[in-house]
């Protein structure tokens, strides 16, 4: 293994520190910028190397004592060794960065980020792996198993299933481990944060509006803390059991659709364009109702060019794009400003000590687009 001296200039999405030799990129994990370490280069491409750190010979004042005994060894935390606060800093450079690299974005509206009040203990629910035995989280960048007795990210309760989980000697395979408070369909990992991500969502959205269209609506956890607002509110989401969750106690406001976004978004859409055939439920609830706003929640490879497409047809008056992917966000806005202002782009840490990052964005449609 080749060991080289490098100085940590930037930390990239993902967590990995970067430094330069000759100008090739080589990304270190586990580093802070600013620091001089020694690296041993474990992977060499043309354009950039991976490496595993040696030694931090130039420590950085942000750099602190990792609270888990597995850090560095199990692969879902990269900034446990890294101050909370420079933790966030960290996270609100890379998305700024990543909306003007990706999303070619100019005068970003970028507020503050959004803290976790709990830096530890905050994870509602868990996914183990048991293999031979063995029961924990994969090594980082393998499928290595590390047995895990307790996850100090994870809440008390969640800790209590682990430890319970460890006694009854599983079969192999995954197991999904959850307070009891935690729904068994899609939600946010964080209660704290995702409070407050609720919050934020209903102070962008003005009151007194028509119909809401909730995309990847999950159980309506949007929806539902928006229902004083609308007239109407329509939820659409792929899972059949979040939707069952979310009528379950749905009143006559809201209507919860299994299928796939762009499909039922192009149904809206005959409904308020006169385009195509359109069954009588989107017929009857939406006859005299257009979309003022529109909430996205997808997953991390973002919207389809379908659902763009959709979206820039409908035209709400406001879009909410709520994502956790940087780079996936900032490909969607680089299409939807073609019709839309920028108002604010918020981010949330929902996931302290790792580095993924919620963001939410607020988009009010131009004037002149409709």
């Amino acid at each position: 293994m080749r060991v080289v001296e490098l100085k940590i200039e930037d930390i990239a999405f993902g967590g990995k520190g970067v430094g330069r030799e000759q100008g090739k990129a080589i990304f270190v994990p586990y580093t802070i910028e600013g620091e001089l370490v020694s690296a041993g280069i474990v992977r060499e491409k043309k354009q950039f190397a991976e490496a595993e750190l040696v030694e931090v010979k130039e420590s950085s004042p942000h750099r602190v004592t990792p609270e888990c005994p597995y850090f560095a060894q199990c692969g879902g935390c990269a900034y446990q060794h890294i101050g909370y606060e420079h933790q966030l800093a960290i996270k609100w450079r890379q998305v700024r960065n990543v909306l003007q690299r990706i999303g070619k974005l100019k005068d970003i509206p970028l507020r503050p980020i959004i803290p976790s009040p709990k830096q530890y203990g905050y994870r509602n629910r868990i996914t183990v792996h048991a293999q031979d035995g063995v029961i924990g989280f994969f090594r980082r960048d393998s499928h290595h198993l590390i047995d895990i007795e307790r996850c100090p990210i994870s809440c008390d309760e969640v800790n209590r299933e682990l430890r319970d989980l460890r006694g009854r000697n599983p079969r192999d395979g995954h197991y999904t481990l959850r307070t009891s408070s935690s729904r068994r369909v899609f939600s946010q990992t964080n209660d704290e944060v995702a409070d407050a991500l609720r919050r934020l969502i209903a102070d962008l959205v003005p009151p007194d509006q028509d119909l809401l269209v909730d995309a990847y609506c999950g159980a309506g956890f949007f929806a539902k803390a928006l229902l004083n607002k609308f007239e109407r509110v329509v939820g659409i989401d792929w899972d059949k059991f979040a939707i069952t969750d979310a009528k379950e106690d749905a009143t006559e406001k809201e209507i919860y659709i299994t299928g796939q976004v762009e499909e039922e978004l192009r149904r809206v859409g005959a409904v308020h364009l006169g385009r195509g055939p359109v069954d009588e439920i989107h017929l009857g609830r939406l006859r005299s109702i257009a979309p003022t706003t529109i909430i996205v929640d997808p997953p991390a490879i973002g919207l389809s060019a379908k659902v763009r497409d959709a979206i820039l047809d409908l035209l709400p008056t406001t879009l909410i794009y709520v994502s956790c992917n940087p780079a996936t966000l900032a490909r969607d806005l680089k299409e939807l400003h073609e019709k839309f202002t920028i108002d604010s782009i918020t981010p949330l840490d929902m996931f302290p000590q790792t580095a993924e990052i919620e963001i939410a964005a607020h988009l009010q449609a131009m004037p002149s687009a409709s």
